[in-house]
């Protein structure tokens, strides 16, 4: 399984902000994931699918002026200032 950092951004200007959140949090939690609690709209997910297929599969729920990116995380090539279970999370994976 390859783990992916995913991103996002809803656009906070439509009217139905709050039930699109939790709409698209509710389809998230869909995959095995760890968030770090000072990181909003970061999740790292682990699955066996492309990061185009978790992107798509995302994208059902947001809005054309909404954005996502996803990338996965290779072993050796990233680094930052993470929660120590976030830590542990992503090296059991990759």
């Amino acid at each position: 399984m390859a783990v992916y950092l995913v991103t996002w951004n809803l656009n906070k200007e439509r009217s139905n902000y709050d039930a699109a959140r939790r709409a698209f949090i509710q389809h998230l939690d869909r995959y095995e994931s760890v968030k770090d609690s000072g990181l909003e709209s970061v999740r790292w997910v682990s699955t066996n699918w492309t990061a185009n297929q978790v992107s798509d599969d995302l994208r059902t729920k947001m809005d054309g002026n909404d954005r996502i990116f996803v990338t996965q995380v290779v072993a050796g090539t990233h680094q930052g200032w993470l929660n120590n279970q976030v830590w542990e999370w992503i090296n059991a994976r990759i």
